[in-house]
């Protein structure tokens, strides 16, 4: 049986309570101290403990105390926008309590916003299965239409529609793209995203290089990227330490994407353009690259990667090593990474030595780092070593050819947020 939007809307409500929760309750140790309890009963004097001297949270209770104590405890980690969305969610709770009903529109509206407030707190699978949803949606609102559409085409008159003067129609001229054709097209599915192409999950198109490269136009800035990047990876100059600054739909992580299926190993001459450009300028690209991809709307701070053996990934530095060099890698920062310390750059140097060729492209990386801002004891580590791995990161890759690193940094204080943001932005 379908779900009516109320029941998505509900679900919706489900999932971002479970991803909420600890974000709420961490922000408010770092904020507000370990009293914080009491602090919060203060200003909602109708809440009690449970029996357990707890608080039972549920997302109605979330979301109020992040409203209420929003100075104190999330001002520094979310911007203006995010707390618009609380605000926003506050009334959507309300609503979904009082039986109000949704539409196509209100839902969707609804589920978008959770999931760009999940998106900003680093809670990537919960904002994906969200946005699964709002696509389900999406897909059943536009099937009604289509079919109120043909009701409507059964019941005119019979026209003529043909053409005049040898006209053809717009289809025969122009074939439209076989999901726009079959009316199967998604929006969402457009919109890059480095770290589902990383782990496969991303839309053909954005996945394979080839696809990739044939439906993408190489304008200057691109052609001079890619460039730059072909003669760093092949020890033939260029910049080792690139950063992308752009605003808003800008093309970084287009541009991230163009330079992961340049160093996929993929033969040059089988990547439309690429091909052209590389021979043009008596380039090439080294057969094997490592590749590590960083993204910080992907992975929240207090989550750890465990893998074989026991092993297990807590820090941006670990991920990286394991993403170079898999176990061997990984054990060349393991001490570090278990104990929260940030490597120095000669231990990074090594590193990359020993994996060279290498790529390293890292998108979103404020949007993790404001998540540890004065939030200790995460298995990230503070936010002090993770400025001392920028550093040293930056320093090693320029001391070992062959490494090439790409940051991408937001182009305004609006999409840097809270304070913690705006420290790394400004450093």
């Amino acid at each position: 049986m379908a779900r009516s939007t109320r029941q998505y809307v509900f679900d919706g409500m489900e999932h971002m309570q479970a991803s909420l929760h600890p974000f709420v309750l961490r922000n408010l140790d770092a904020g507000m101290g370990k009293g914080w309890p009491q602090d919060v009963l203060s200003r909602f004097p109708d809440w009690r403990l449970d029996p357990s001297g707890e608080f039972t949270l549920d997302t109605q209770k979330l979301l109020k105390i992040m409203e209420r104590c929003w100075n104190e405890a999330f001002r520094n980690v979310l911007d203006r926008t995010h707390r618009s969305i609380v605000n926003e969610l506050i009334e959507v709770r309300n609503k979904l309590a009082h039986d109000g009903k949704f539409t196509y529109d209100d839902a969707e509206r609804a589920l978008d916003s959770m999931r760009r407030l999940l998106e900003a707190v680093s809670a990537g699978e919960a904002a994906e299965e969200i946005s699964k949803m709002r696509e389900s949606i999406l897909r059943t609102k536009f099937t009604e239409l289509a079919r109120n559409e043909e009701r409507r085409k059964t019941q005119r008159l019979d026209i003529s529609v043909e053409t005049v003067g040898g006209l053809l129609p717009w289809r025969e001229v122009v074939e439209p793209h076989q999901d726009v054709a079959t009316g199967e097209f998604q929006q969402a599915e457009f919109a890059a995203d480095l770290a589902k192409v990383h782990n496969g999950s991303a839309p053909s198109e954005y996945r394979n290089p080839r696809e990739f490269f044939a439906r993408t136009y190489l304008t200057e800035g691109l052609s001079n990227l890619l460039i730059g990047a072909a003669r760093r990876l092949s020890g033939a100059g260029g910049d080792p330490v690139v950063e992308l600054q752009t605003n808003f739909g800008g093309g970084k992580t287009h541009s991230m994407l163009a330079l992961y299926h340049m160093a996929s190993g993929t033969a040059v001459e089988d990547l439309p353009g690429l091909d052209q450009l590389l021979s043009h300028n008596e380039l090439s690209v080294p057969a094997k690259i490592k590749r590590a991809v960083l993204v910080g709307t992907s992975r929240g701070p207090q989550d750890v990667i465990s893998l074989e053996g026991g092993r297990k990934i807590r820090t941006t530095w670990g991920e990286l090593a394991w993403q170079l060099g898999g176990v061997e890698g990984f054990e060349m920062l393991a001490e570090n990474d278990e104990r929260g310390i940030a490597p120095g750059s000669n231990l990074l140097e090594a590193l990359f030595k020993r994996f060279s060729p290498s790529l390293i492209l890292i998108d979103e990386w404020v949007a993790y780092l404001r998540q540890i801002y004065r939030v200790e004891s995460l298995p990230s580590g503070s936010f002090d070593a993770n400025l001392s791995f920028v550093q040293s990161l930056t320093e090693a890759v320029k001391a070992s050819p062959g490494t090439l690193l790409v940051a991408s940094l937001p182009a305004s204080q609006i999409e840097v947020g809270g304070e913690g943001g705006r420290k790394r932005w400004r450093a």
